[in-house]
């Protein structure tokens, strides 16, 4: 096969955030509630936050770099492989933080 692929990764901690809250149990507690009521009801009593809806919910993830590199079609078969290899060319890889997840495969 003749071309490139462009490989983008990050480098995923232990202690990574990787939480989703349904609407519903965001709006259950009560400071959030609270925070909610004072900043678009402020100055009206008896208010109740109802969502419509089962499916709405809200993810929290630690923010990650991106990095990118470029290999041959014919090397598509290790792309996983060789995005850890580039991560420990470039010394991304610390204590606790020795996973890659491939986040984009895109061929030039």
């Amino acid at each position: 096969m003749n071309g490139t692929i462009m490989v983008t990764y990050k480098i995923l901690c232990n202690g990574d955030l990787n939480k989703e809250i349904s609407l519903k149990e965001l709006l259950l507690n009560e400071k959030v509630a609270k925070a909610i009521k004072s900043e678009f009801a402020k100055g009206f009593r008896n208010i109740a936050l109802l969502s419509t809806g089962t499916d709405a919910s809200l993810k929290i993830k630690t923010t990650k770099e991106l990095h990118s590199f470029e290999v041959t079609k014919d090397d598509f078969a290790d792309i996983l492989v060789l995005a850890e290899e580039d991560a420990a060319t470039k010394k991304l890889l610390k204590k606790d933080c020795e996973r890659v997840e491939l986040v984009d495969i895109e061929t030039l």
